[in-house]
């Protein structure tokens, strides 16, 4: 049984080591709200809105969040005899979109619920990997020079993966100089929604590069359109922005809308509908593997543990917290092995600690509700 007493949100600002571009915009810092949960016994959880600055990836904002958490998610659920963590989806179902804030307090509850159990957070939702594959997520660069030496970079490390976003006109040719440079490499490429299917003739000039994956290339609420690329495609589609709860995952999947999903937890409202999106692909045999949004290490810890699910058979967006922030808000940072992988944590909960003096320095605005 779970039983809510407060929840505090907090707006913590960071600044990115490096600018990120993608389809829709350049990012030099992060606006993100951290979700505290605790019960009536004082156990603790946390989580975080994994929603950008502004409405470009899906609907949600920094401010959205913080407005339907206290709004609307919270005087549904606390004080409220729960069943379990899991049974938050069920009693936020009805507010229309808001994964990202609904999931917030979800995963921080799920966190909660593994800390009150002993139990570490990936082992607690059935996960079975104890080491993840890592890849990268690189951005958009101001020449191909300058992106060559980021990919160089990410392949010393030891990445697995070398993801690079893509827009018009920032795309056959960047994959082809990629390509010739590092012919070996496994490689894909996102376009976070940026084509349409007139541009058809144009995204099949990726088959020439065997990529592992063109991820979302088509319109964020679509899954005909990508089901008709698909089929003219020897590339695999994969679906992002379009995969927003298990229901539409079936319905892509039965079209041949893709050949593999980015399974993102706030995206499709926390670890309860995550695993239901899991278990469909598994059972239809379309691997998955976890995006990302450029998290703290609270959203980044909460992406290890999703990713220890048995169906995360390829490399994620889940890298060292170097490669994003100067200092993390958890302890240790996280960090990447030379092969490429993390190693998870025996820890209960997310086998990290919180830095609360630094969070504390960087938080803008608190909130507690009660």
């Amino acid at each position: 049984m779970l039983k809510l007493d407060r929840i505090v949100l907090r707006e913590i600002r960071m600044p990115l080591v490096n600018f990120f571009e993608t389809s829709f915009g350049r990012t030099y810092d992060r606006r993100i709200v951290l979700v505290e949960v605790r019960d009536h016994d004082g156990a603790v959880g946390w989580g975080e809105v994994t929603a950008g600055e502004n409405p470009f990836y899906n609907e949600e904002t920094t401010d959205t969040a913080w407005h339907i958490i206290k709004q609307f998610v919270a005087p549904r659920v606390l004080h409220q005899p729960l069943d379990s963590a899991g049974e938050i989806r069920d009693r936020t179902k009805h507010i229309r979109g808001h994964n990202m804030a609904c999931g917030a307090v979800e995963t921080a509850s799920w966190e909660l619920e593994a800390r009150r159990a002993g139990q570490p957070l990936w082992k607690y939702l059935g996960g079975v990997h104890t080491e993840i594959a890592c890849g990268v997520s690189i951005g958009i660069k101001d020449t191909v020079p300058d992106l060559l030496a980021a990919v160089e970079k990410e392949v010393a490390a030891g990445y697995q993966r070398i993801k690079v976003k893509i827009k018009p006109g920032w795309d056959i040719e960047v994959i082809a100089a990629i390509r010739e440079r590092f012919p070996q490499i496994k490689l894909m490429a996102d376009a976070n929604s940026a084509y349409t299917l007139a541009d058809i003739d144009h995204l099949k000039q990726f088959d020439r590069y065997y990529l592992m994956m063109i991820e979302q290339p088509l319109p964020y609420y679509d899954i005909i359109d990508h089901a008709k690329l698909q089929a003219k495609l020897d590339t695999p589609v994969c679906l992002d922005e379009c995969i927003k709860n298990a229901h539409i995952c079936e319905q892509a999947i039965a079209i041949g809308a893709g050949r593999i999903v980015n399974l993102k937890l706030g995206r499709v409202g926390g670890f309860a509908e995550a695993r239901r999106v899991h278990d469909i692909c598994q059972a239809h045999k379309i691997p998955v593997w976890c995006g990302g949004m450029l998290e703290s290490g609270v959203g980044r810890a909460h992406n290890i543990a999703m990713s220890t699910l048995a169906n995360f058979v390829l490399p994620g967006d889940v890298s060292a917290s170097k490669r994003y922030w100067k200092q993390d808000v958890i302890v240790p940072p996280v960090e990447v092995s030379a092969r490429g992988t993390i190693t998870v944590s025996d820890q209960p909960g997310l086998g990290f600690d919180l830095d609360h003096k630094f969070i504390d320095s960087i938080t803008v605005r608190r909130e507690e509700l009660s």
